[in-house]
């Protein structure tokens, strides 16, 4: 009898284990023999592009319907405006972050606004938006900019002046001491390692998406083998910096406080969730600003007659101040005087948008305004990258750096359709932090043109990006800085 219960228990096993490997074949169709399944498995596609994203922007730009599909990852790709306005707001309940996105980042994330659905995200939205929105948020924010960048950010360029320095390092911690003061209300010099971690944790966890199936990353991560410990690790150590920086607000008060923790803390009184949500701030505040100065100083290095206009506009806008100050720091309504460096940022990130790719899940079977039929649970992705290189949306220079496509005849900045510039996101969705790092993006850029030449140590250099939540240069950004 004990005999045959074993048998009938191992074939039950086998038959679970056919069952569900038939479910991971059909779902994800691992032996999928088109080009650009093939191409992704074997890494084919780095014979031409050094890049993924630009291997993508190849095959949009391609594309009839500016549609691909990746079979093996059950992955479509879109780069159609049409397409972006379906599923970021037409259809944009049956398109959520979903439960996979959930899995992938919630470690790291938890129950933060990026990675939530519903009520969780809801609740969190209106609350970020009253916050982010208010006037005093706005001018404490921009006092603390001001502050890292004349204690901190200048400083510290000044002691390497005419060394050869990671300037992508420089704007990494620049940004992590400007958001953590923000969004806690403390230097990151007293919360040691809380960088480190944060850089392990964003790239394990984006490692985690190029997995052609979730089981590869969760049984290492049952087993507490390789990437997964040390993402383990990291995550650990940014829970225990949060909760003491949590437990030791409570005990002061938080009521005169301005930073964003203790604005939160006035509506949410779960530490758990505030943790999720001020670290879910704390990541996209740093990584994003960071890339987007960086791509900005190469971009000025190529391009010295933008710089040169740049100047031109700054001397004209912040006029009689110079003569007291050369390097003074713009008021923020000096800065919406400047027209031309808008238009300078935008293009920029046009070019080199920080999230370079974003996804969604299919709650239910749809067809995508091109015609493209979307399985429920496929995961659809749209790409900022490569739209921002398309012919069909920007025109036959849709490759040149050019600031001006952004002014009309009178100079004056016009913003074009978030669904042909999703860089922000769109829809229900868009960026609520879009103001805040534009704002810190001018006032670095300005800062750091009027005081120095920041040029490449090897003057053909070109971006080279490692897979991750925000676009990473593989090996930095060498550059000597010298003051003018």
């Amino acid at each position: 009898m004990e005999l045959y219960i074993f048998f009938l228990t191992i074939s039950f096993s086998f038959f679970s284990c056919y069952i569900f490997a038939k479910k991971i074949i059909n779902y994800l169709n691992p032996w999928c023999k088109c080009e650009i399944c093939q191409a992704f498995i074997t890494s084919s596609w780095r014979e031409k592009f050094t890049n993924l994203p630009d291997w993508y922007a190849h095959l949009l730009s391609n594309s009839p319907t500016k549609t691909i599909h990746i079979h093996i990852m059950n992955n479509t790709i879109i780069a159609d405006p049409k397409n972006l306005e379906h599923i970021l707001r037409a259809r944009f309940d049956n398109y959520p972050k979903g439960k996979p996105m959930s899995a992938i980042l919630g470690d790291l994330l938890g129950q933060g606004i990026f990675i939530v659905d519903g009520e969780h995200w809801r609740f969190q939205r209106k609350l970020a938006s009253l916050e982010l929105g208010a006037v005093s948020v706005r001018a404490y924010a921009y006092e603390v900019l001001n502050n890292v960048v004349e204690e901190r950010l200048v400083p510290d360029l000044l002691t390497s002046s005419g060394e050869a320095v990671d300037f992508q390092d420089v704007l990494k911690k620049f940004s992590f001491v400007n958001i953590c003061r923000f969004s806690f209300g403390v230097d990151p010099e007293g919360l040691d390692g809380l960088a480190g971690a944060f850089d392990i944790a964003s790239s394990v966890s984006s490692e985690r998406a190029l997995c052609p199936s979730q089981l590869v990353w969760r049984a290492k991560r049952l087993l507490n083998l390789g990437s997964e410990r040390r993402l383990k690790a990291a995550i650990s150590k940014v829970n225990i910096l949060a909760e003491n920086i949590i437990r030791e607000r409570k005990k002061k008060g938080f009521n005169n406080k301005s930073d964003l923790l203790s604005r939160f803390m006035g509506s949410v009184s779960d530490d758990k969730y505030l943790r999720d949500i001020v670290v879910s701030f704390l990541l996209a505040g740093r990584d994003t600003v960071a890339s987007g100065l960086t791509i900005f100083f190469y971009l000025m290095a190529r391009n010295p007659n933008v710089e040169a206009r740049i100047l031109e506009e700054s001397d004209r806008v912040l006029g009689q101040r110079l003569s007291s100050c050369n390097t003074a720091i713009p008021t923020m309504e000096e800065l919406r005087k400047m027209e031309y460096l808008q238009a300078v940022m935008y293009e920029t990130l046009r070019l080199y948008p920080p999230v370079q790719m974003d996804s969604k899940f299919a709650k239910n079977d749809d067809v995508l305004p091109d015609g493209t039929h979307v399985k429920k649970g496929t995961r659809v992705a749209y790409h900022p990258y490569a739209m921002g290189r398309m012919e069909t949306i920007w025109g036959p220079d849709c490759l040149e750096f050019k600031p001006e496509r952004w002014l009309n005849d009178e100079g004056v900045f016009v913003p074009v359709s978030p669904y042909k510039y999703p860089v922000f996101q769109a829809g229900v969705r868009p960026c609520l932090g879009k103001d805040m790092g534009l704002l810190a993006m001018k006032v670095v850029a300005h800062t750091l043109v009027r005081r120095f030449h920041i040029r490449l140590v090897d003057p053909s250099w070109s971006p080279h990006f490692v897979p991750g939540l925000t676009a990473t240069l593989k090996d930095g950004m060498p550059v000597v800085v010298t003051e003018r």
